[in-house]
């Protein structure tokens, strides 16, 4: 499909977006990862266009979207996405979130759950054990104390299967580029979301009850099969799937494969249901 550009825009509270798709057509939101912008979605989103009244955004201190004066939380981008349906006249929205986005989707539905029409979690982390969950500390301090670069080269290595990383260096390159380009405060902050988000995500109580379907690939070590389990366990008729072979950004890989199974599963839970 040819890669369509889009004018961004701005809400009064400084959050970057691009919207497009007819406006009377069902909304989907698209909610980007730690450190990335909604450049993330380039290959995806547009395949929805057709169907769907699409909306990507930056999150607040990474991409164009200003940064937050106020400590980030899971709530403060819960209630930034909120602010956006609003200067939209969204009322409801599915809402499909990667890594750090699919902790802030399911905030957004627990605090906004008739706002919520469906949720998609795609590689969002959940509960670890002990030692996961030092490593992702460690990290968060390694670039609160040596800045982004710290953990750069790291992270990529987690991101991308050693092939992808080999045969495609202008995409990784991008994706460092932007990785590095944001506002370390912000990003820094992020990072201790990433690492003590998950608590307030886990059994909650009351729980979510939307439709809702679970993604992450095989070898996502941040994002493991076990955590995707986890998440589908607690929220009831959920669809959980496992792609084989990639890391934590294999819709970047292979953007084909989240696509088709995004495509089956709005189609059954929300485009029907919310026209």
């Amino acid at each position: 499909m040819e890669k369509k550009s889009f004018m961004p825009l701005r809400t009064n509270s400084g959050t970057n977006y691009e919207v497009f798709g007819d406006v009377e057509a069902p909304a989907i939101v698209f909610v980007h990862g730690l450190g990335l912008s909604l450049k993330t979605w380039n290959n995806i989103a547009p395949f929805f266009s057709s169907d769907y009244r699409v909306i990507l955004y930056d999150l607040s201190g990474h991409g164009e979207s200003d940064a937050s004066l106020q400590p980030q939380t899971l709530t403060l981008f819960s209630e930034q996405l909120a602010g956006l349906l609003d200067a939209l006249n969204v009322d409801q929205a599915a809402i499909i979130g990667f890594s750090l986005g699919g902790m802030i989707n399911r905030r957004f539905a627990l605090d906004h759950p008739e706002r919520t029409g469906a949720l998609a979690i795609l590689n969002s982390p959940h509960e670890r054990d002990q030692e996961a969950q030092r490593l992702v500390e460690e990290r968060a301090v390694q670039t609160s104390t040596g800045g982004i670069e710290a953990t750069i080269d790291e992270t990529l290595k987690r991101w991308f299967t050693p092939s992808f990383i080999e045969e495609n260096p202008d995409i990784v390159s991008e994706v460092r580029s932007g990785v590095l380009s944001n506002d370390l405060n912000s990003y820094t902050q992020c990072r201790r979301v990433l690492a003590s988000g998950v608590i307030e995500l886990i059994r909650p109580n009351p729980p979510i009850c939307i439709p809702t379907l679970v993604m992450t690939c095989e070898n996502d070590s941040g994002s493991t099969p076990a955590m995707a389990n986890a998440i589908g366990e607690e929220i009831e008729g959920s669809e959980v799937i496992i792609v084989p072979t990639l890391k934590h950004l294999g819709l970047l890989e292979k953007p084909k494969v989240f696509i088709d199974s995004l495509t089956v599963f709005l189609e059954r839970h929300w485009h029907n249901l919310s026209l």
